[in-house]
């Protein structure tokens, strides 16, 4: 499982005017999960292809996951999932596309 404690910045292009900001940060102590490689991931503002894209993550990217939440059911690398990963507030990305070394859950369920 990889998953690694960091104190990091990442940062992640805004797909309105593709400028880099860094607003994905993970503080000292935090677990960080690796997206997939070889993708560019949607972060989108809800736990579905529905809602909008508010960025997209650069390749190679790693990312807190401040809770879970259930979703559409979307197919990715990492098998087909309706858990979506909160990185933000307001930020979802499929967990079929983050490497969290489970099937489930891996930290607290989204209020």
């Amino acid at each position: 499982m990889a998953i690694e404690e960091t104190a990091e910045t990442v940062a992640t292009t805004d797909t309105a005017n593709g400028t880099e900001a860094a607003d994905v940060t993970a503080t000292a102590g935090a677990i960080t999960y690796p997206t997939a490689p070889g993708y560019q991931v949607n972060v989108r503002s809800g736990p579905g292809t529905n809602h909008r894209v508010v960025k997209v993550l650069p390749y190679n990217t790693r990312v807190p996951i401040r809770c879970q939440r259930h979703g559409e059911k979307v197919s990715g690398p990492y098998g087909t999932t309706d858990i979506w990963d909160s990185i933000a507030p307001g930020q979802y990305v499929s967990d079929a596309y983050v490497r969290t070394g489970s099937d489930g859950f891996v930290t607290v369920p989204c209020g």
